[in-house]
């Protein structure tokens, strides 16, 4: 009991390290977000999809409102990312990856419209140290600065990230987490496809890049995530995947040689005290 139980923690804290390449990765690969993130789907439903085949999972859909809820959680998630890697390029990935972090305490504002949870007065305070962690990673309130323009863009993705997660908890945990992440996978190509006609094929490193984030950041990575809510609550995984921007930090510190400013620092604590207590919070409710 006590061998599955670690790993099963190995399990998760693998996942946190796995997503936590697609900072460096999406400011490395240097092409449009929407084209980047349908090459990124395409390589994952392959991979994934491999996977469900060779495990000889049934690939049918049990009702409407479940293929309903597929299709726009897949829409919310390629949003998701597409916002998110637009947030990278136009910041660093500090900026980027704290910004997005918000979305636990978002999710936590979110969760009583979607399930029976009554709204508690403690999450105004908590949602107010996230604003004023915001505060501190915008350098200036210039809708001009692309920093700014990340931040707004970092948060736009939280807000997707967390609808998403809500909905797929909440309809589609009756599935396995391969098979609703290939579901999604393909929605989003085949949403995006439009943007991709005329475009020319990236070069050998974006190539390169593009596959590490579909296998490894995408595929393990998220499927390993959405995976660890079997084995336990959502708390629990809220306070270790407050690990990922740090290492999202240092992976940009060690590959981009990109330094975060005092105030992005501050600001990222602020933000990531107030997910885990958060997370502490709820857990004990």
């Amino acid at each position: 009991m006590k061998s599955q139980h670690l790993k099963n923690i190995l399990e998760v804290n693998i996942a946190v390290v796995f997503i936590s390449t697609s900072g460096v990765l999406g400011r490395s690969i240097l092409l449009p977000p929407e084209i980047t993130i349908w090459w990124r789907c395409l390589f994952a439903a392959f991979f994934i999809g491999l996977y469900c085949w060779y495990k000889k999972y049934d690939f049918r859909i049990k009702s409407r409102k479940d293929a309903f809820s597929l299709a726009i959680s897949g829409l919310l998630f390629g949003g998701h990312w597409i916002t998110y890697f637009y947030a990278l390029h136009l910041s660093n990935v500090a900026i980027g990856m704290l910004s997005l972090f918000t979305y636990p305490v978002i999710t936590a504002l979110l969760e009583p419209l979607f399930f029976k949870i009554k709204f508690n007065k403690s999450q105004l305070i908590l949602s107010g140290l996230v604003l004023l962690g915001i505060y501190f990673l915008t350098p200036e309130l210039n809708f001009e600065n692309n920093d700014t323009k990340g931040v707004i863009m970092g948060v736009i993705s939280a807000v997707l990230y967390a609808l998403r997660n809500i909905l797929t908890k909440r309809n589609l945990s009756h599935y396995k987490a391969s098979k609703v992440m290939f579901y999604q996978m393909m929605i989003i190509t085949v949403l995006l496809w439009p943007v991709i006609v005329n475009v020319d094929l990236p070069n050998q490193n974006q190539w390169t890049n593009i596959i590490i984030l579909a296998l490894l950041t995408t595929a393990i990575g998220h499927t390993l995530f959405v995976n660890s809510f079997k084995h336990f609550n959502i708390s629990t995984v809220s306070i270790i995947s407050s690990m990922s921007p740090i290492y999202g930090i240092l992976f940009g510190m060690l590959f981009l040689q990109e330094i975060p400013a005092l105030t992005t620092v501050f600001g990222g604590a602020l933000i990531l005290t107030t997910v885990v207590i958060e997370s502490f919070r709820s857990n004990k409710k």
